[in-house]
């Protein structure tokens, strides 16, 4: 009887790019083309845990929300998300009742996992029952399900937050201010430094110690006859879905390896498209706004433009000095006094606040033109883009045309006589070029002699 090992392996995910493997863990897919799924078999799969209709980053969102957890400090393409993969030979499972017994066997490895992460840190439990192994199944002569299991959780760890020296309490200063639980995959999976007793200090890997961990938790709850993975073994492991693409990759003609380009061609040009429209989408909003923000200078201007309309006119009549505008003084001392201290004053101030609004008005004119510029631009670049989508629209249409015609002729007549058509058709055209030239540079010579 073979060796059976038992591993659990760790994979991080970022926020954005968690939904691919969300949808494989949760069976999300309606159809799975290139993996051995047995979509009959799907209901079996058994879920330990979920977030029901949620997605996993909506779940981490309401973690953050509740204060459960923290990503203070972390980048946007940080890695926040676990999956943690149990897995022990399949013939493990085969030998000792097969499903019934994985089902208990992956409920305790569920447990382990609640231990290594928090119970409320684990966002997904789910054990697949529904994928085929073939290479036992060709083996034995009757299908045989490679039994694993999903693990999506947290990597959290409590965080003292202290009280910096601009605190006011001189006391506080360097104290614990308060303990958050950060999510953050390297302080959780550290590497261990361990000296022995000869004084050597040795560095230990995180995932080694959980294999450990995982291995020893396993044995103390009765699953025994299977072994902790080698350490430092360099022998090739293969995961689950690794396995599958070998085998089938074995079986794939090269019609199938020149269509995967095809699709993934058309792959990029959506991307590029989705691009487009998000820009163009952005590039619009930012126009709407410019164009409410100058709806709105142009209507405040129209407003004032009528209480303003003679200001020019008042600020070149009052901007000279007031001895030249105020008349004289007449023969009595009291009517000069009058003159200089109560109404030389108050011609001052309004002249200043003349002048001050008018400063204001000019301010508010080149805002509006600086703004009616900035609007025009903006409609300017959201046409181009639009256009830009329109034609990446188009060539996405006429690629997608291309190659159902190109599966369609592949079927038809197999690859083999399409691309030997191809070729021939290729080198017709090519010659009938070369004719062209031909009888054109014939032509040439003739009116030359002529």
């Amino acid at each position: 009887m073979s060796k059976n090992y038992s591993v659990a392996r760790v994979e991080q995910h970022t926020a954005a790019g968690i939904g691919k493997f969300e949808r494989h863990i949760e069976r999300k897919n309606e159809s799975y083309e290139n993996m051995n799924v047995d979509l009959s078999r799907t209901p079996m799969n058994v879920h330990f845990k979920g977030c029901g209709e949620q997605t996993y980053n909506a779940r981490l969102d309401e973690l953050v929300a509740e204060g459960s957890v923290s990503l203070r400090g972390l980048k946007k393409d940080a890695k926040v998300f676990d999956e943690m993969i149990f897995d022990v030979n399949t013939a493990y499972f085969e030998e000792r009742g097969g499903y019934e017994y994985a089902r208990q066997f992956y409920e305790e490895a569920f447990h382990f996992a609640e231990k290594e992460y928090g119970p409320g840190n684990v966002i997904s439990a789910v054990m697949h029952a529904d994928e085929l192994n073939t290479a036992l199944t060709d083996q034995l002569g009757h299908p045989v399900y490679h039994y694993h299991m999903h693990v999506v959780a947290l990597p959290v760890v409590e965080k003292e937050i202290r009280w910096s020296k601009r605190c006011k309490d001189p006391a506080l200063v360097g104290t614990v201010k308060e303990v958050v639980h950060q999510v953050s995959h390297s302080k959780k999976w550290a590497s261990q430094k361990i000296t022995d007793e000869t004084g050597h200090t040795q560095i230990i890997k995180s995932y080694s110690l959980l294999q450990d961990r995982f291995f020893e938790h396993m044995r103390s709850a009765g699953f025994e006859d299977f072994e902790r993975g080698e350490r430092g073994s360099t022998a090739e492991h293969l995961s689950v879905i690794e396995y599958k693409s070998k085998k089938e990759a074995e079986r794939l003609s090269g019609y199938e390896a020149k269509q995967s380009e095809v699709l993934m061609e058309i792959d990029a040009l959506t991307v590029k498209k989705e691009d487009a429209l998000d820009e163009a989408d952005a590039a619009e909003e930012r126009a709407s706004s410019a164009k409410e923000r100058a709806d709105a200078a142009e209507a405040r201007i129209n407003e004032l433009a009528p209480k303003l309309k003679n200001i020019e006119e008042y600020a070149r009549e009052y901007s000279d000095d007031a001895d030249r505008v105020l008349p004289e003084a007449g023969a009595l001392e009291s009517a000069k006094s009058y003159r200089e201290k109560k109404v030389k004053p108050l011609f001052e101030k309004l002249t200043k606040a003349i002048r001050s609004l008018y400063s204001k008005y000019l301010d508010l004119k080149h805002s509006f033109e600086r703004l009616k510029g900035d609007f025009n631009r903006l409609q300017q670049r959201y046409v181009s883009l639009d256009q830009s989508f329109d034609r990446v629209q188009e060539e996405n249409r006429e690629l997608k045309a291309v190659a159902k015609d190109y599966d369609t002729l592949c079927r038809g007549y197999g690859e083999k006589e399409v691309a030997a058509r191809v070729r021939a058709i290729q080198e017709q055209e090519a010659a009938e070029r070369m004719l062209r030239r031909k009888s054109h540079h014939n032509r040439y010579e003739i009116e030359d002699r002529c």
